[in-house]
């Protein structure tokens, strides 16, 4: 399986981040800290479908207030 870090890494060792895997059907996350421990696992259309979501979403600490 081919983990890469997330390309919003803290900075330091760069351990503080979600590492991402994937394969022809699956996205898996884990947390780069401990990467023995339990891995989500999404179907690629759903994770597809979370990340366009958040895409349109402006977060509300970053919205301007009236």
């Amino acid at each position: 399986m081919n983990w890469r870090k997330s390309s919003y890494s803290g900075g330091g060792a760069g351990d503080a981040c979600v590492e991402i895997a994937t394969t022809p059907t699956r996205v898996l996350l884990r947390d780069s800290k401990t990467p023995t421990r339990a891995t989500l696992s999404f179907p690629l259309p759903s994770f597809t479908a979370l990340i366009n979501h958040l895409k349109e979403e402006v977060p509300p600490w970053n919205s301007e207030s009236p």
